[in-house]
């Protein structure tokens, strides 16, 4: 098992991709393809955005976030199973 880690300007789009860019979880498009957010009741995720977008106004959110956002990678649990085919 190989640990992927996430590049802090990660273009794929899947659910840890904007992890330093969170004002990107705002757009109704970017949240309709990653999959985790759009099979999720909407109500809940509404309710989380509406979070997000408060903290981010208020500053709350950088604050909270700050050794994360000084990071260039993070480890979010993605994992790579290599084998060899010899085996």
């Amino acid at each position: 098992m190989e640990t992927v880690w996430v590049p802090h300007d990660c273009s794929d789009g899947f659910l840890a991709a904007y992890w330093r860019r969170p004002e990107r979880y705002l757009e109704p498009e970017v949240r309709g393809c990653i999959s985790a957010l759009a099979q999720l009741d909407q109500t809940l995720v509404d309710r989380g955005i509406a979070e997000l977008a408060r903290d981010l106004e208020s500053g709350a959110w950088h604050e909270r976030h700050a050794d994360e956002l000084a990071r260039e990678v993070m480890d979010w649990g993605y994992r790579l199973a290599v084998c060899d085919p010899e085996d």
